[in-house]
């Protein structure tokens, strides 16, 4: 299902800030306009990702005129009236975007003892499942 918030852009001197004000102000960056757009997808779909997983409500998107970059500025800089600001509306379809960047598995190479090896072999051992057991419990992970 395809997600689309607005989004609010300025341009700074390094590059664009983005902020979602229906998203408790979820904010990125990026040095060019196209590495802001992509970093706004990226964000975007991790927090409604981590919305989904977590069973947070997730907040309606407004309307595109109902967000006024010159009012976002105010809140964000001392002097908004030198912000040069637009409003963008992203998209992303979170599940499949959730597939390709946050759910793939990706291949690893390790070495253990042979005996060790032969034990969990001689077992019915998941490698892989217990790997990543380990490393959720080592991160702090439940």
């Amino acid at each position: 299902m395809l997600s689309i918030y607005p989004a609010c852009f300025f341009k700074e001197d390094t590059g664009y800030s983005v902020v979602f004000p229906d998203l408790n102000w979820l904010a990125t960056c990026g040095d060019t306009l196209q590495s802001a757009i992509t970093a706004a997808i990226d964000c975007l779909a991790g927090y409604l990702y981590t919305c989904q997983l977590e069973g947070d409500s997730i907040p309606s998107p407004s309307t595109l005129e109902k967000i006024i970059p010159e009012n976002i500025a105010k809140e964000l800089y001392a002097d908004a009236s030198k912000v040069d600001a637009f409003v963008n509306m992203i998209s992303v379809d979170v599940d499949a975007y959730a597939k390709e960047h946050f759910q793939k598995s990706v291949k690893k190479t390790l070495t253990i003892p042979a005996w060790l090896n032969k034990a969990a072999l001689e077992q019915g051992i998941n490698f892989s499942q217990t790997l990543q057991e380990a490393l959720l419990q080592k991160i702090k992970i439940h």
